[in-house]
C-alpha cells in the first residue's frame, strides 16, 4: 500500500476513534434528557466531562496534525471535491479549531452544560429566571472564554461560536440575509392579522390521547421514510434528534393532550433531522464525508419535512382519514379544509417550537439579536428577561406573561449552544430553495404526497444533500443544488402561496 494511502487510513482510524468516544457522550446526553433521575445530574456531569476531555485529547492528537500536514503536502489530494480532499480539508478545519481549546475548558464546558440543563428544566417548570440566572452567567462567561481561545476576525467574538454550527459564516452575512426576510415578513403578518378570515384553531385543542398521538406520529414518520429499526421515539422536555452513529438515531417529542400540533409536528421536524442522519454514508462514520454540512442545512431537512410536506394540503389528503380514525371524538365531524386551515394558522404566539411558519423566523431573529450582545458583553445575563420582553413586544405586539413563555422556553443557552439559533431561519430559507428545486426535478410533488408517495422526495434529498457529507459548504451546496445563491425569495413565495388563499390576500 502506498505511503500516502497508509497515512490516510491512519488518519481515518484516529478520526473514527474520536467519533466513537463522542457518540458515547451523545448517548449519555440523550439519557440525561429522557430517563436520568434528577439526582443523577451531578454524577452525569462528571461522566460527560471526562468523556469530553478524552474526546478532545483524541481529536487534538499531534499525530493527526502530522498526518494532515503530510497529506496536504503530498500533492495527492486531487479534485477539491474528492473524498480524500474533503476529508483532509474539513479534518484540518476541525483540528485547527479544537487544538486552540485547552482540555480544562472543554471539560468545564461539558460539566457546566450538564448541570445547567438540569437547572433549566427546574427553572422552566417554576418559570423562575432568578433560579437559572447564575447558570446563564457561568455559561456566557465560558463561551466568551471559548471565543477568545478560538479567535475571530472583525472584532465579533460571536463569529467564533457561529463557526461551530455554520462553518465559514459570519454574523454580518447572516444579518444581511435576515434583513430582507424581516422586511417582507412584517407586512405579511400585519395583513394576516387584519384579515377577517380566521381558522378554527379550537379544533387543535380538543382531546387527543397521548398514546394515540404517539402511534399516529410514529406512523407518519415511518411513512416519510424514518427507519424505526434504526431509531426510536421518546419523551423529553425539549424535542431533539440525537444520532449515536450508524443504526442508532433517536427522536424525542413532548405531548399535550389538548394541543395536537406540538407533538405531531415536533415528530415530523425531528424525523426530518433523523432522515438526514440515516441518509449519510455509514461507512464514512467519523470522517467529514459521513457528517452533515452544517446545522443550517440540517435544519433545512427538518423544516422541509415538517412544513413543506407535513403542513401541506396534499399530505393531509392522504393522512386525514387515518387521523379521523385515530382521534374519532376530536375529528369525526371536522372537514379537511378546516383542519388544513387550522394547522396553518398564523398569529403571533409566545413559544418558538409551536410558532407558525410565518412568525417563526421572527422568533429566531429575536434570539440572534440577543445572543450577539450577550457574548460581546454589551448585554448582561441579569438583563435578559427585560430585553427579551421588550424585543418580543416590538416584534410580535405581545408581552410574555412569565419567564417560561419568554426567555426560559429554550434549552439552547443552558446547553451552551450560542450561535445555533440563526441556523433555524437559515434552514427555512435553504428548505424553500431545496423544495423548489425538487419540485422542478420531480414534477408535481403534491400529487405524490396525496397518494402517500414520499420516497421520490427522500431519494432526491439523499442524492443531492445527505450522501454528499461535507463535500461542499452550505452556500456552495445551495448554489449547486438549486442553481441560485441563498435568498429569502423562495421562502416568501412559499408563504404567500400558502397564506394568501387562506386569508384572502390574493
Amino acid at each position: 500500500m502506498p505511503k500516502i494511502e497508509t497515512s490516510y487510513q491512519e488518519l481515518l482510524k484516529l478520526l473514527r476513534e474520536a467519533a466513537v468516544l463522542n457518540s458515547c457522550a451523545s448517548l449519555l446526553g440523550w439519557d440525561e434528557q429522557t430517563y436520568l433521575p434528577q439526582a443523577g445530574s451531578a454524577h452525569r456531569a462528571e461522566q460527560l466531562a471526562l468523556l469530553a476531555g478524552l474526546t478532545h485529547d483524541r481529536s487534538t492528537s499531534p499525530r493527526i496534525g502530522e498526518l494532515l500536514t503530510e497529506l496536504e503536502q503530498s500533492g495527492s489530494l486531487g479534485d477539491a471535491e474528492s473524498v480524500l480532499a474533503v476529508n483532509v480539508r474539513e479534518a484540518r478545519h476541525s483540528y485547527d479549531r479544537n487544538t486552540k481549546l485547552p482540555r480544562t475548558l472543554v471539560e468545564e464546558l461539558s460539566r457546566t452544560t450538564t448541570l445547567a440543563q438540569s437547572a433549566w428544566v427546574s427553572a422552566r417548570k417554576k418559570s423562575s429566571f432568578a433560579e437559572f440566572q447564575p447558570w446563564l452567567e457561568k455559561m456566557v462567561a465560558l463561551k466568551r472564554e471559548q471565543a477568545e481561545a478560538l479567535g475571530y476576525s472583525g472584532g465579533v467574538p460571536y463569529d467564533a461560536l457561529l463557526d461551530e454550527f455554520e462553518p465559514g459564516a459570519s454574523s454580518q452575512e447572516i444579518a444581511a440575509a435576515f434583513a430582507p426576510l424581516r422586511e417582507e415578513l412584517v407586512p405579511l403578518v400585519a395583513a394576516i392579522k387584519q384579515s377577517s378570515l380566521r381558522p378554527k384553531v379550537e379544533l387543535l385543542t380538543q382531546r387527543f390521547r397521548t398514546e394515540d398521538q404517539k402511534h399516529f406520529a410514529e406512523s407518519a414518520a415511518r411513512a416519510i421514510g424514518f427507519d424505526f429499526e434504526a431509531g426510536r421515539l421518546d419523551i423529553a422536555a425539549h424535542p431533539f434528534c440525537s444520532s449515536m452513529g450508524p443504526g442508532d438515531c433517536r427522536l424525542t417529542t413532548r405531548y399535550n393532550e389538548h394541543h395536537f400540533p406540538g407533538a405531531f409536528f415536533g415528530v415530523m421536524h425531528e424525523a426530518g433531522h433523523g432522515l438526514y442522519e440515516q441518509g449519510v454514508d455509514p461507512a464514512a462514520f467519523g470522517s467529514p464525508m459521513g457528517d452533515a454540512v452544517s446545522l443550517g442545512i440540517h435544519e433545512s431537512q427538518s423544516r422541509l419535512w415538517e412544513n413543506f410536506v407535513g403542513r401541506s394540503r396534499a399530505f393531509w389528503q392522504h393522512f386525514f382519514g387515518a387521523a379521523q380514525q385515530a382521534f374519532p371524538e376530536a375529528l369525526t365531524e371536522v372537514s379537511l379544509d378546516d383542519w388544513y386551515a387550522a394547522i396553518n394558522d398564523v398569529r403571533p404566539s409566545f413559544i418558538r417550537v409551536e410558532a407558525d411558519e410565518v412568525t417563526y423566523n421572527l422568533h429566531i431573529m429575536l434570539r440572534f439579536d440577543l445572543e450577539q450582545p450577550l457574548i460581546s458583553g454589551d448585554l448582561q445575563p441579569a438583563d435578559v428577561p427585560g430585553v427579551w420582553n421588550e424585543t418580543f413586544s416590538r416584534y410580535f405586539g405581545l408581552t410574555p406573561p412569565d419567564d417560561a413563555h419568554g426567555c426560559l422556553q429554550d434549552i439552547h443557552w443552558s446547553a451552551g449552544l450560542f450561535g445555533y439559533f440563526p441556523t433555524y431561519a437559515l434552514g427555512n430559507m435553504y428548505a424553500a430553495q431545496f423544495f423548489e428545486a425538487a419540485q422542478r426535478d420531480l414534477g408535481d410533488l403534491s400529487a405524490l404526497f396525496a397518494r402517500g408517495e414520499f420516497r421520490p422526495l427522500l431519494d432526491w434529498l439523499r442524492k443531492n444533500i445527505h450522501s454528499r457529507g461535507k463535500q461542499l459548504r452550505a452556500g456552495q451546496l445551495v448554489q449547486r443544488v438549486t442553481g441560485q445563491p441563498l435568498s429569502h425569495r423562495a421562502l416568501l413565495a412559499h408563504l404567500h402561496n400558502k397564506c394568501d388563499p387562506l386569508y384572502g390576500l390574493s
